[in-house]
């Protein structure tokens, strides 16, 4: 990997996937990005309003749709291309809507009950995220991120090593994907998100929970005010 951010490599890994993404998601997690992005849905609290960051071609935008059909969603999104593929893969949802947005930059006249965001933490600096969700979160809002871990087990660390070893290798069957397939893993070990993060909410006066799942390989990061702290 370069010496890049890693949020530089972003139109790397995903400049030309948007048609294949959910399909390649799905693939390559086993099913379980289904799985972890209900995990995130269950901690939810019957929001009004939720913000989702980085939304890509809008699949928990449209779970949180589905499960929250009075709520208002607004997905946003670096890349036009994964946004032009979300609004195709959501007009039937009167209550989403999608915005070409950077999160770290993160500039909208309004405030959410709830704001999450699958995959995000690993690309992006812990401070300028947190200081912009907190700008754009009401007053008892909650902060719920998703993200990949890399797994601490010397067992499960052996067969996550080898299985990214072998996307590499499928990476030379589908062309558009070979570069994130190389690079993936390498952004995943050296991100020490989960605790960049909590420390930097925690700063922030909230209260933070960490859940592991699927042999620690992905972690859910939740965060809320208590209710006698503004």
């Amino acid at each position: 990997m370069t010496n890049q951010y890693p949020k530089d490599l972003v139109p790397y890994f995903f400049g030309q996937t948007a048609s294949t993404y959910d399909k390649i998601v799905l693939f390559t997690t086993f099913g379980k990005d289904n799985y972890w992005k209900n995990e995130i849905i269950n901690k939810i609290k019957s929001p009004e309003s939720i913000l989702d960051l980085a939304c890509g071609t809008g699949i928990l935008t449209r779970k949180l749709a589905k499960k929250f059909p009075k709520s208002e969603i607004i997905g946003i999104d670096i890349s036009q291309d994964y946004l032009k593929m979300a609004e195709k893969n959501s007009s039937t949802f009167s209550n989403i809507s999608f915005l070409h947005q950077d999160a770290e930059n993160l500039n909208l006249d309004l405030k959410f009950d709830c704001i999450c965001s699958s995959y995000i933490p690993k690309y992006c600096n812990p401070e300028k995220l947190v200081k912009n969700c907190i700008t754009h979160l009401n007053y008892n809002g909650q902060i719920i991120l998703h993200d990949f871990s890399y797994p601490k087990n010397k067992i499960i660390k052996k067969l996550w090593n080898s299985y990214f070893v072998f996307l590499n290798s499928l990476g030379i069957f589908l062309p558009t994907w070979k570069y994130a397939f190389a690079e993936l893993p390498k952004v995943i070990r050296s991100s020490n998100w989960v605790f960049s993060y909590k420390q930097e909410l925690e700063k922030n006066d909230f209260q933070v929970k960490v859940q592991y799942l699927t042999w620690n390989s992905s972690v859910i990061l939740y965060a809320e005010k208590p209710q006698s702290t503004k």
